[in-house]
């Protein structure tokens, strides 16, 4: 008890930012520690006397504990600064009326408490009073000093509260012109567009023309700079003129690297316009190392050298492949690409053997001019002396030796020979695979014809073979002549079966849409139906004096004419009525089964080709199939052909203002029975199955059964050692 009790009292500590009013609450609860200890004296004295050595200890430690509560009184402890209880118990400054009734709070509860250990407990009481007494001055003086603090706070209040209201009207109006600047700023972005970088778009004419244009300095350097190395009079005669060349082909160059850091690409099928993206993208191609190397000044060699060295310039050749390139979009934009394939191995056969002529010069101008009989002549002689000689000759030697036609002076040192040797096997191989491939081309130049020419040689064996007439036979001769002078052996299926639909239906549509907006009953189409019609349309081709329909045949196509004339001719065949041309149309009417038409669908004259001509047949099953998506154009289309057919009083109107044709009606009941036959049967055969199928498990189901009912406990054990012994 004693122990609690001492602990109790040394318990609370003042903090340095503690109040008057807190220390003195602080100070009560001392006293009440205090008082609960002497409750607890009081108690072990009415419970046992002061007599004997117990009461003697319980007195000394009550002394005891009276003057540690003396001394901390008096020289009370400080507490050091925790920036924890600061930020708890939050700022110093208070109102002085929440001081005010926290103080009157207090002392009411301090009152209370002291009436109650008055009646309790008279020797705390006592204790009690003795410390206020000693400590009255004391209070006095602490009231003193907390009014004037309580006037300072309020004063201070004051001043903290007017600079407050200052330092938020300050804020404020900062906020307001911040506000505005954002604003403004924003105003600015708003009607300042985000700046455009220049792009090139590789599938634009502008990227083909900037190839067209890099692709000169790239021929430029393949071609003049071995020759300039090779041949010094060309180089020295004509200084100023290459000058120009190289250093316009270097501007150029550096052009071209440019262009390339700015060529987009397709990410997720959309060009890519950042910059960042496109360098990026450049760095990781491996061109770009090539074009590094090509931009390498080599020219700074030549002063130390001297001009008169343009092989340093050999390092501009990594930049062939924008000659390929070049040659690669030509070849796909040309409407002759087998030509231009042809040219352009002519042109790298020509290149390989000016190369070759080159080098052949360069050894030997370093063996020795007239050496031996297989180098160079004496340029002495004033016939090889000249410059054009000595290429023409040596381009002459280069095309002998790589083509391996005709005879060359025998090599004599063992570097003539080396380079005899290589330039054979370079003949073998390149010109091996030039000559293959420019017989394919010419092969490809020509398959279209060879195709042609094997359909007609398979029509002519079978007339043959069946005895047709020569007359007949003569005019399926004159008619597939005419396919192949006017260019109309391509099945227009067959070509275009490789596009897309979308872009199939585009070329159908710039090919045939204005013939068939000519008809009159499709003149107010729907687009989309207009559309599926151009792509059924089938092109026909009629020789002069071929009958393209009779009368009374059934109406199955109608043809609108696309070039040639046609006429409406008697049942002679020789009486002209009317010539149709480029443009027109018939059968129309008999391929919608308009019912009440008196004729039917049945074709009501005789139209007959004058000369060949060319026309577009669409047939009555492609526009039912069409018009079962598009049912108001199809009533449409019916209410067109019923007032043409009125207007020649060519309809029955009882029949066509009549219901439904019970014929149509018996032949869609019949159809619909005819179906639910065939479903019948075929449920049937599918239920025949299951059965079947079901009974076989079932009986290997029951044979399962029955061996396993039949296996005894000895055969298990024996097939349980036998694997036991196999895994051993």
């Amino acid at each position: 008890m004693a122990k609690v009790c001492s602990e109790r009292s040394s318990r609370p500590r003042l903090s340095s930012n503690t109040s008057d009013d807190e220390l003195a609450i602080i100070e009560n609860g001392d006293n009440r520690a205090a008082s609960f200890c002497e409750e607890n004296s009081a108690r072990a004295r009415s419970s046992h006397s002061f007599t004997g050595t117990r009461a003697m200890a319980r007195l000394s430690y009550f002394f005891l504990t009276l003057r540690a509560w003396t001394s901390h009184r008096t020289n009370p402890e400080e507490e050091r600064h925790d920036s924890f209880l600061e930020r708890f118990r939050g700022p110093e400054l208070k109102d002085a009326s929440s001081r005010g009734s926290n103080a009157q709070s207090a002392g009411q509860h301090d009152t209370v408490h002291k009436r109650n250990l008055v009646s309790k407990w008279p020797l705390a009481a006592y204790n009690m009073n003795n410390c206020n007494n000693t400590d009255t001055k004391k209070d006095e003086i602490k009231k003193e000093e907390k009014k004037e603090e309580k006037k300072e706070d309020k004063d201070g209040d004051k001043k903290d509260g007017d600079k407050k209201e200052e330092e938020k009207k300050d804020e404020k109006k900062d906020e307001k012109k911040d506000e505005k600047k954002d604003d403004k700023k924003d105003d600015k972005k708003k009607e300042e567009p985000p700046k455009e970088i220049w792009i090139m778009d590789p599938a634009t004419d502008q990227y083909y023309r900037w190839l067209t244009i890099i692709a000169g300095p790239v021929f430029y350097n393949l071609v003049l700079v071995i020759t300039r190395a090779c041949f010094n009079e060309l180089q020295n005669n004509y200084t100023k003129l290459w000058i120009v060349l190289d250093y316009t082909s270097d501007f150029i160059y550096y052009s071209d690297t440019f262009v390339r850091s700015r060529t987009g690409y397709l990410e997720q099928g959309l060009l890519v316009k950042d910059a960042k993206k496109l360098r990026d993208k450049y760095r990781t191609i491996p061109q770009f190392k090539y074009d590094m190397i090509s931009m390498i000044p080599t020219d700074l060699l030549f002063l130390k050298f001297g001009y008169n060295n343009p092989e340093f310039r050999l390092n501009r050749l990594c930049k062939i492949s924008r000659l390929f390139e070049f040659f690669e979009r030509t070849e796909t934009r040309t409407n002759f690409p087998n030509m231009f394939r042809i040219s352009n191995l002519v042109l790298y056969i020509l290149v390989i053997i000016h190369w070759n002529a080159c080098l052949f010069f360069a050894i030997s101008k370093t063996i020795g001019f007239g050496s031996d009989t297989w180098v160079y002549p004496n340029i002495s002689h004033p016939v090889y002396g000249r410059l054009s000689r000595k290429y023409i000759y040596s381009l002459y030697w280069s095309t002998l030796t790589l083509t391996t036609i005709g005879e060359t002076p025998a090599p004599v040192e063992d570097v003539e020979f080396l380079f005899v040797i290589a330039d054979f096997l370079t003949g073998v191989l390149i010109f091996a695979s030039i000559v293959g491939n420019v017989g394919a081309m010419i092969s490809n130049m020509n398959a279209s014809r060879a195709e042609f020419q094997a359909k007609i040689d398979s029509i002519k064996q079978y007339m043959q073979f069946r005895k047709v007439s020569k007359d007949l036979e003569a005019r399926v001769i004159k008619w597939f002549d005419y396919l192949w002078s006017e260019k109309k052996t391509c099945d227009e299926k067959e070509v275009l079966k490789n596009l897309p639909d979308k872009l199939k239906a585009e070329i159908a549509i710039n090919v045939h849409l204005d013939t068939l907006k000519k008809v009159r009953i499709f003149q107010d189409c729907e687009a989309g139906l207009l559309i599926e019609l151009v792509l059924k349309l089938q092109p026909q081709v009629f020789s002069p004096g071929d009958y393209i329909c009779k009368k009374g045949d059934i109406g199955r196509e109608m043809y609108i004419i696309k070039e040639g004339k046609l006429a409406v001719v008697a049942d002679d065949g020789v009486t002209q009525f009317v010539v149709l041309s480029d443009g027109a149309y018939f059968g129309e009417i008999s391929i919608l089964g308009i019912k009440g038409s008196k004729a039917g669908n049945r074709r009501t004259a005789n139209i007959r080709s004058v000369g060949y001509s060319d026309l577009f047949a669409l047939s009555k099953d492609d526009l039912m199939e069409a018009l079962t998506e598009y049912p108001d154009a199809k009533k449409a289309l019916e209410e067109k052909g019923k007032a043409i057919l009125m207007k020649d009083n060519l309809i029955d109107e009882a029949v066509a203002n009549a219901g439904a044709d019970p014929k149509d009606l018996e032949e869609k009941i019949v159809k619909l029975q005819g179906n639910l036959d065939n479903m019948q049967t075929q449920f049937a055969r599918l239920m025949a199955e299951f059965t079947s199928t079901q009974t076989r498990l079932k009986q290997r189901v029951s044979a399962m059964e029955d061996k396993v009912k039949s296996i005894k406990p000895e055969d298990l054990s024996e097939v349980v050692a036998d694997k036991d012994k196999k895994v051993q």
